[in-house]
Parts: structure tokens; C-alpha cells; sequence
């Protein structure tokens, strides 16, 4: 079968409603999911391709937005077109729409929730409370900034269960016409991978935002 084998995932993809931003966030039972899982453009969309994955389905499905299609439109021609669909998981969210595909073939538990501007999805899990918890915290969370809702929401499912195998890395990733540092974050191999993002998106932040402060200018200059 083509494709690389990562199931055992959970994650999130949502637009920010506030900046248009699009993020993903994701954990696994197994190293570096970062590589693969999450995609995401500024302006156009974001995807997490999971379960068996086919990483072309989050590279092409941004290629196919930036062409003019939805994400819902693109995902499903490029499922069509995947001799292996029944063993893929993928959620994907653009300005318009959500999408959200489970392959029957995907390990127990697995499932996804669609909202209005934010799609979870897991497979290998605990069972249905881990979607169930992520739903709630996204939701309970709407007021705090958007990379950190991501990673709390990543969290919450880990708390209700996660993947059933365990917990060995996470990433976080942010499309932004307003780029930072902490939007594009991998933890590969550790044994509290969430608690690990966490850290490094707070240590992360708080560095550049003192540079910032202490060099305005320079950070115009770096940003052109």
C-alpha cells in the first residue's frame, strides 16, 4: 500500500474567524508527526491528512485552492482518484466550507466532528469522548488566542483518552499572512508531547515578543 503509516491520530484544523488565520494541531503515538499530518497556506486552507497517510492529499488539496476550488470540492476528487481511500483520514477547512473523510478501513476508535469553523477528527483512539472533549474545549476557549486554543484543544483530547496506544509527539501549525515564530511548532519524540508544545510555544512567544519590544525597527525590517 502507498502511503506512510501514522495511525493512532488525533487533530484539529480551524479558521481563526478574528484574522482569517488557519491552523492545524495534531498528536500521535508515534515520532514526528509534524512531517506529515499537518498542512496549511495562508489565505487558502488548512488540512490534516492521518490515519494511512497520503501526505499529496494535504499538499494538492492546497494547490487545488489556490486554483479556485473549495477544500471540500478538492478532497473528495483527490479521494476519488486514491486507490487506498478506505484507509485515509482527512479533515480540511477554507474560508467557505469544512470537510471531513474516514476511510472505513481506519482503526477503531475513529470519527470526526464538523463545526462551523473548526473540524476534529482521530482514529486508534480511546473512543468518542476524545472528539467529544476537543469539541468542548475548542468551543470553551474561543477567547483565547488562536495557537494556544489549538494546543488546548489537542490537550483535552489527550485527557479524554488520545490515542489508545499512548503519546509520543505533536505540532502545531499556523497559516498567516502575519507570520511568527511560534506558528510553526514540532515536538518529534517526548514522553508528554502536548505538555512539551505547550512549553516551547509559551518559551517561543515570550522570546520574540521581547525582541520585538527591544527592536522594533529591526523586526519591520526582518518582516518585509
Amino acid at each position: 500500500m502507498k502511503g506512510y503509516l501514522l495511525v493512532g491520530t488525533f487533530s484539529i484544523v480551524a479558521r481563526d474567524p478574528e484574522t482569517g488565520d488557519f491552523g492545524v494541531a495534531v498528536s500521535t503515538a508515534a515520532p514526528a508527526v509534524g512531517a506529515l499530518a499537518p498542512h496549511a497556506a495562508p489565505e487558502l486552507a488548512a488540512v490534516s491528512t492521518q490515519s494511512f497517510v497520503n501526505v499529496n492529499l494535504g499538499r494538492l488539496a492546497l494547490r487545488l485552492v489556490d486554483a479556485g476550488l473549495r477544500i471540500d470540492t478538492a478532497l473528495e476528487a483527490l479521494l476519488k482518484e486514491d486507490p487506498h481511500r478506505d484507509w485515509r483520514q482527512v479533515i480540511g477547512i477554507d474560508k467557505h466550507t469544512t470537510f471531513a473523510f474516514s476511510g472505513k478501513s481506519c482503526v477503531e476508535w475513529f470519527g470526526h466532528i464538523e463545526e462551523k469553523d473548526f473540524v476534529v477528527a482521530g482514529n486508534m483512539l480511546a473512543g468518542p469522548q476524545v472528539l467529544e472533549a476537543m469539541v468542548e474545549a475548542y468551543k470553551a476557549n474561543r477567547n483565547v488566542e488562536f495557537p494556544l486554543r489549538l494546543i488546548k484543544t489537542l490537550k483535552a483530547g489527550e485527557e479524554a483518552g488520545g490515542d489508545k496506544r499512548g503519546k509520543q509527539s505533536a505540532a502545531l501549525l499556523i497559516a498567516s499572512t502575519k507570520p511568527r515564530w511560534e506558528y510553526n511548532l514540532r515536538v518529534d519524540d517526548h514522553p508528554n508531547p502536548i505538555d512539551e508544545l505547550l512549553r516551547i510555544y509559551e518559551v517561543t512567544k515570550k522570546k520574540i515578543t521581547e525582541f520585538e519590544q527591544q527592536h522594533g525597527e529591526l523586526m519591520k525590517i526582518i518582516r518585509l
